[in-house]
């Protein structure tokens, strides 16, 4: 390790204190530690050469350090060749495992599990991207594939990787530091050693980004040392959030600090008091490491005999070191090794310590200030909990936070666009269609007005070129995603293989692609049975029997006191249909006299008024607005007879086109709405086309000067509409969409459809969807409520006069005589009503009446007579 530097000097005082505690509470030990001292002055060639020296020549069975994961990883490959194993208290890189190196021992935390205590702040405080400033080491880099993956789970990423050499001139970070001060992202995570970050926020201070809407994060290794920082280094770091590894507070630690710092004195005593730092994280790890270390000797119970063979014999070849004989037993003893040391729990799991609890800290004037704890059970929280509870990531969980400029208003994260800086948002140049591209720009400067913000841009026109240098909608979109351009406003169609590059807003206008074709002459004038059409046959038949049944009912009604429905069988029936067919032209002759009769035929009327007015309406409809049909109604008849097809030049329709198997020889592009309707008049068989594929906006502004002579047919393939474009992640993407909400459902959008859009429609009818036009005839289901009214009318008034009949004769006659003087009855009116003529039936009238009432009488009591003799026994 670099015995001269800060962290050096600290592990070694570490060290050496733990071989005199540990040897102290262990006096029956039957081993002993020697140490062997190597600075490698923080190189990585001397590290390992110096490490090889000491396996080869000192018989080293054990090597504490390296101080760098740089060193560690080369130290790992030779203690996995040699046996030897490496503990390490301060090479926390991730890219070091274990399980590929498996005598290699981390005596502290992997990197990789502050990984999500970080992603928890983004999500209290509602963080989408952020900008990772870090060093070009083996432990700078080691952090960043875990700490984008536990971004990406809360729904934030990574904008941005600044990567720093260690050896960096102070002019090249405030060259990086300006380029990011001119971004939107306002967070940045920082994860570099405690000298070389020292340098940065100093840099950054004199920039002025440590000022209010910026946020900084350090890791564990810089959050770990601020107690031992250079007050100007920490007076630049005002308002910073520190994620550190908790180490519990308690007189023990208390008591080994202050006697660690005497040792430290002792040892360096050319060291000015107030440059004498107090005991660190990584000074505790260097402790437990040591001591472990010791632990493990002694109880491997291998060293104890000084004859005991340590190392194989000598080899020739000076790049293949010798291997220890004890490593692998020592090796699997420090695995079993377990105790509390003052930094935490000491057990090693596949290698590794593992991570128990982090502590949040903020950077204030008086010093490091405690705000919060995250736990892999609890997230974020106030105080430390050991109790089971709901995993939670808010800013209410922590303690109020002193942001950098003083600010205790939560940075929102990112800036619309810095100071003096204006976004480029690409508009796309079409040749037509341009009332599309005006609304999409108005709709835009309505949304932007919608913001609760303003911010400056301006509008860059993308040239599509000619030729050979012709560029698509895919093109400018990719503009995006190279931050050529900051958004596109314009008529851009959201697809899902766009959003693998960009993010999209909601969809401001409904879209979909529809296929314009010319319309033919469809004359039914000609059709002998045209008059059938405008009702379906089961409406017809449903129409008749309805007829026939009313007939019935009022027959049923009237026959019995009203003239007009007597007479013979034949005559009655003739009356029956001739009555309920004439309704239908308010013809009918005959007089009904019964309220029932009446409330039945009214009821019929209205039924049959309507009928008459559908049908009429229908009739004329299909006589007159529907000649006109569409020449084709698929493009799979398109295919199968191989017709031209026209399509928008570059767009994305002629690559839909081919997936829906069109030869793409069969596909022609115009400049123009002129053109293609010269293209469609002509027709494929004249150098034309048949059909022409475009989106359902232009379509609408096409038929508004064509629609006598064309209409669109579909949409024979939906999409998700127009859309907005802004980068991956943009934090823009959230507020303009709410502002397009606003914009839709209030009266603006309204205004800009009927100025951009509608007000362009000179025809009177718009042909959006042929199949609304073309009827089949009027179905039954239209007519079922009628069918219904006039069914339960008719039920109810033949229902009233049963029931008035029954009890009319039920109170004259009480007995069983009753039902024979009701079938005598029923049959002497059936007899008498079969009078030959009505004429005969006139002339006889009062005498007919008076005559049936007394003959009526006369019968039944005969007949009740004779019942009664043939009763009495002889």
């Amino acid at each position: 390790m670099g015995l001269g530097s800060m962290v050096g000097k600290a592990s070694q005082t570490s060290i050496k204190l733990a071989i005199e505690d540990f040897y102290s509470h262990h006096e029956n030990s039957t081993t002993r530690l020697a140490l062997h001292w190597i600075d490698s002055e923080l190189h990585v060639f001397n590290a390992g050469m110096q490490a090889l020296d000491l396996v080869k020549n000192k018989g080293v069975q054990a090597i504490i350090g390296p101080q760098t994961s740089t060193g560690a990883k080369f130290l790992a490959n030779l203690g996995t060749k040699t046996k030897v194993p490496i503990l390490s208290f301060s090479a926390t890189s991730s890219f070091i495992s274990s399980t590929r190196t498996p005598y290699f021992i981390r005596a502290t935390l992997n990197d990789s599990t502050q990984a999500k205590p970080i992603a928890s702040l983004f999500q209290a405080y509602n963080w989408r991207q952020a900008i990772a400033i870090y060093e070009d080491t083996e432990y700078g880099t080691g952090l960043i594939p875990f700490l984008t993956d536990a971004f990406q789970e809360i729904g934030s990423r990574i904008e941005d990787r600044t990567i720093l050499s260690i050896s960096a001139s102070d002019e090249f970070i405030v060259k990086k530091l300006y380029k990011l001060k001119h971004m939107q992202t306002r967070v940045f995570v920082v994860h570099m050693n405690p000298q070389f970050a020292s340098r940065l926020f100093r840099k950054a201070l004199q920039l002025d980004m440590m000022s209010k809407e910026y946020a900084w994060i350090i890791t564990d290794e810089l959050a770990s040392f601020l107690n031992c920082m250079d007050p100007l280094a920490l007076a630049s770091m005002q308002g910073v959030l520190g994620v550190k590894s908790y180490i519990t507070e308690s007189k023990a630690l208390a008591n080994l600090s202050a006697r660690w710092k005497e040792i430290y004195k002792k040892e360096f005593p050319n060291e000015k008091a107030e440059e004498i730092p107090t005991i660190s994280t990584v000074a505790l790890r260097a402790y437990d490491a040591a001591w472990a270390l010791a632990l493990a000797i002694e109880n491997s119970g291998q060293f104890r005999h000084p004859t005991h063979k340590k190392f194989t014999q000598n080899s020739p070849n000076f790049t293949v070191p010798r291997k220890s004989l004890s490593g692998p037993k020592l090796l699997r003893s420090i695995l079993k090794t377990k105790f509390s040391g003052y930094s935490g729990h000491i057990q090693f799991i596949k290698g590794e310590l593992q991570a128990s609890a982090f502590q949040i800290v903020n950077i204030v004037e008086d010093g490091v200030k405690e705000i919060g704890f995250w736990t892999a059970r609890n997230g974020l929280s106030r105080r430390l909990k050991h109790e089971k509870q709901n995993y939670s990531a808010r800013s209410s969980d922590l303690g109020r936070v002193v942001w950098p400029g003083g600010s205790m208003v939560e940075p929102r994260g990112w800036v619309v666009s810095p100071k003096g800086v204006k976004l480029r948002i690409g508009v796309p140049r079409k040749k037509y269609g341009s009332g599309v591209a005006g609304f999409s720009r108005e709709v835009f400067l309505a949304v932007i007005n919608a913001l609760p913000y303003s911010f400056a841009y301006k509008l860059v026109a993308f040239e599509k070129g000619e030729g050979a240098n012709a560029r698509t909608y895919d093109d400018l979109i990719y503009q995006v995603y190279l931050k050529n351009f900051d958004a596109v406003v314009g008529d851009v169609t959201i697809r899902a293989n766009r959003s693998n590059y960009v993010d999209f807003t909601i969809p401001y206008l409904n879209s979909g692609v529809a296929m314009v074709v010319p319309v033919k002459k469809d004359d039914k004038t000609k059709d002998a049975w045209v008059f059938l059409k405008p009702l379906t046959w089961r409406l017809w038949v449903m129409s008749g029997l309805s007829f026939v049944l009313t007939g019935f009912v009022v027959w049923a009604l009237e026959h019995r006191s009203n003239k007009d429905f007597r007479g013979t069988k034949t005559h009655q029936l003739g009356v029956v249909l001739s009555f309920s067919f004439s309704t239908m032209f308010f013809a009918h002759k005959e007089t009904v006299a019964s309220n029932l009769g009446r409330f039945v035929v009214t009821i019929w009327l209205f039924v049959v008024l309507i009928l008459n007015s559908s049908y009429t309406a229908s009739l004329t409809s299909m006589l007159t607005v529907q000649q006109l049909q569409p020449t084709v109604t698929n493009i799979d008849t398109l295919i199968k007879n191989g017709d031209y097809i026209g399509c928008q030049p570059r767009s994305f329709i002629r690559e839909l086109l081919k997936r829906l198997h069109v030869n793409e020889s069969k596909l022609k592009t115009y400049d123009n709405f002129d053109e293609y309707a010269e293209a469609l008049s002509k027709g494929s068989q004249n150098g034309g086309i048949s059909a022409y594929f475009e989106e359902v906006p232009y379509i609408k502004l096409f038929l508004s000067n064509y629609c006598d002579r064309f209409t669109m047919v579909g949409p024979t393939y939906r999409t998700a509409g127009f859309g907005f474009v802004f980068p991956k992640g943009s934090p823009l993407v959230s507020d303009v969409s709410k502002a397009i909400l606003e914009v839709v459902e209030g009266n603006k959008m309204l205004t800009l459809n009927k100025l951009w859009l509608h007000n362009e429609t000179s025809c009177r009818i718009m042909r959006e969807e042929w199949d609304s036009k073309s009827s089949n005839g009027l179905s039954i289901n239209n007519f079922k409520g009628l069918f219904l009214i006039t069914g339960l009318a008719s039920a109810m008034a033949l229902l009233t006069v049963f029931v008035r009949f029954l009890n009319k004769h039920l109170k004259r006659q009480r007995n069983s005589l009753f039902w024979e003087g009701f079938l005598a009855k029923a049959h002497f009116n059936l007899q008498h009503s079969n009078e030959p003529t009505f004429k005969r039936r006139e002339q006889r009238d009062g005498e007919v009446e008076n005559k049936v009432e007394s003959d009526t009488l006369t019968v039944v009591q005969g007949e009740v007579r004779n019942h009664m003799e043939n009763k009495i026994p002889n």
